[in-house]
């Protein structure tokens, strides 16, 4: 009998669910983050075929990028409202058809449109993907699904570094993205076998609200990636108009801001008023939540500005092939997917405060190191180091602050952090390298203008005829190609190789250090970090009626760092706020 009674009290164990939809999950976000990466590491193949500076490179990433930013907050909405999976299939073959346009880009313009295209549709199907988790996998499960999510990111940084560095060194950069083209039609196919989630035609679209944040972002991103070419202050050349000789750049930027302020004022009257909203504050409640996204934003501009000068560095100051570029910083990548994959194991161990700060040190000091150590041996013990500690800082810090956010807030808004953190990550990571090439740009033209002055074979003729002011990365042959007839004599041209060789290499090395005492800064708000609460993401992360989601308790037994900060607009009452301070105290003590 007592056999019995075990049998019938012992629950049946649970069946693992099939990991085909994380397969599907992992694949399509290697499709979606490969081109950045392939980009990255095919520079000079793509500067010497379409005859393009290398910050236009630059350009063309950030373009996907801010297009992404732009839509992601109406791509989680639009994926609930029509279907998931029919939204998610037919952003996928669109993501294809951009990497087609990529492959076969004539013109710089081609390129920008065809990443511009890419990275909208990528804000289709980003929320998708912790849909299928959410949709597949519980416990355990979801929590190891989270996890390699997270971690496909850098290893699609790796495939990138292996795969577009050997064909852009062999059979051509463009092979690359025609690969993402066939990875995009197996990913379509596979799609067929996840589980239909349902439509919720229910669900009220916020428009206007998605239409101010998309013009906020736009505006933004035409600033900033503007920065290197039409100018910082002053107009160039290339500047589309100016106005009183000032560059439309810094007017965009300022007009963008001014759109962001009344985003989030047309969202909190919307919230007040209990109406449907693009986006719900309650994601951003306290400055705990505050100092999670601060932290996201300044790791993300930090990873993606040295992500972008490393290769520059590589490529135009040492003249290396696209295949040299990948070897070289696959210790970098490698090492952000190891961070992101195990670092999870130290959440029981440690308050996220205490992960993110030593994240922050570790990536400054990496930094530092980098930029007293880079020279033209690559080679360099302490120059892999460097990008070893970098990768480890940068992967943790990624990983810990958005499962830290998506743990602080109800669970019933995670389509919204999702979304709030694909907004954040690439904005914040276009604008780190359209920030880190005007400001790396800037230190050249000031370097190079010094250099020749201290040069006396460098005539003045040589200097009036070369606009310094709009000097960009170039290796030796594209700098003897531009002078080359304008030189007086062999010594002229070779000082003036010299000269910028030199300029170079500081202007690079000061940009690297300009971002390590970002990170530094960074510790601060790291302080301010909230804990993480345990619990499963539900099926429907975007509810019909968000009015409708109760409001956020701290019970005791499901908290593994209690909350540091309450507000009254999240409900809380005081027996509540004095149970979370007495978490917080005895788990200090412990």
């Amino acid at each position: 009998m007592a056999s019995e009674r075990t049998t019938k009290e012992t629950p049946p164990p649970v069946k693992a669910a099939s990991w085909l939809p994380l397969i599907v999950v992992v694949l399509t976000q290697i499709q979606a983050s490969f081109a950045v990466n392939a980009l990255t590491v095919s520079m000079q193949g793509i500067t010497t075929d379409l005859d393009t500076a290398a910050t236009s490179v630059g350009t063309a990433i950030t373009a996907g990028t801010f297009s992404m930013a732009a839509f992601i907050l109406l791509g989680a909405k639009l994926g609930a409202r029509f279907g998931t999976r029919k939204v998610f299939q037919i952003a996928v073959a669109i993501h294809a058809a951009a990497m087609a346009g990529v492959a076969l880009s004539l013109s710089p313009a081609m390129l920008f449109i065809a990443q511009a295209s890419s990275g909208a549709v990528i804000a289709l199907i980003a929320p998708a993907l912790t849909v299928f988790i959410a949709t597949n996998y519980k416990d355990q499960q979801q929590a190891k699904a989270i996890g390699l999510l997270a971690a496909a990111i850098p290893a699609a940084g790796v495939l990138a570094l292996l795969i577009a560095g050997w064909f852009a060194t062999t059979i051509g950069w463009r092979y690359s993205f025609g690969l993402m083209v066939v990875l995009g039609a197996i990913n379509l196919l596979l799609s067929f076998r996840l589980k239909t989630v349902p439509a919720q035609p229910n669900l009220k679209i916020d428009w206007t609200g998605s239409i101010i944040a998309a013009v906020a972002v736009i505006l933004l991103s035409f600033g900033f990636s503007g920065l290197s070419s039409w100018g910082t202050w002053f107009a160039t050349s290339q500047a589309p108009f100016e106005i009183l000789g000032l560059s439309p750049a810094p007017l965009l930027i300022i007009l963008g801001l001014i759109m962001g302020q009344v985003f989030f004022t047309w969202i909190r009257k919307r919230q007040d008023a209990k109406l449907p909203r693009i986006f719900d504050l309650r994601v951003l409640a306290s400055s705990s939540e505050l100092a999670v996204t601060a932290c996201m934003a300044i790791m993300l501009f930090v990873g993606t500005a040295a992500n972008f000068l490393i290769p520059l560095y590589i490529q135009i100051v040492q003249g290396r092939s696209s295949i040299e570029t990948s070897f070289s910083i696959i210790p970098y990548t490698l090492s952000i997917f190891l961070a992101s994959t195990f670092v999870a194991f130290l959440y029981d161990k440690f308050p996220p405060r205490v992960i993110a700060q030593g994240g922050f040190v570790v990536v400054a000091g990496a930094l530092i190191l980098l930029a007293f150590t880079i020279r033209n041996d690559w080679g360099q013990i302490f120059v892999v180091l460097g990008l070893i500690l970098l990768g480890l800082g940068q992967g943790a810090i990624v990983a810990l602050v958005f499962n830290t956010l998506l743990s602080a807030v109800p669970r019933e808004l995670a389509g919204d952090v999702g979304a709030w953190r694909g907004l954040v990550h690439n904005l914040s990571g276009s604008v780190g390298i359209a920030v880190a090439s005007a400001f790396a740009v800037g230190m050249l033209s000031s370097l190079i203008a010094s250099g020749a002055a201290a040069h006396p074979e460098v005539s003045q003729e040589l200097i009036y005829k070369v606009n310094i002011n709009e000097a960009d990365f170039m290796t030796n042959a594209q700098v003897e190609g531009v002078i080359g007839d304008r030189v007086s004599s062999p010594a002229e041209l070779e000082a003036a190789i010299e000269v910028n060789e030199e300029a170079r290499l500081r202007a690079l090395q000061i940009s690297l250090l300009g971002l390590s005492g970002l990170a530094l800064l960074a510790v601060v708000p790291a302080g301010r970090m909230p804990g993480r609460m345990k619990g499963d993401l539900p099926e429907q992360l975007e509810p019909d009626d968000p009015d409708a989601i109760p409001e956020p308790g701290l019970p005791a037994d499901q908290a593994v760092t209690a909350h540091p900060t309450t507000t009254a607009s999240q409900g809380t009452t005081a027996a509540q706020t004095t149970t979370a301070a007495q978490t917080t105290t005895e788990q200090a003590k412990r």
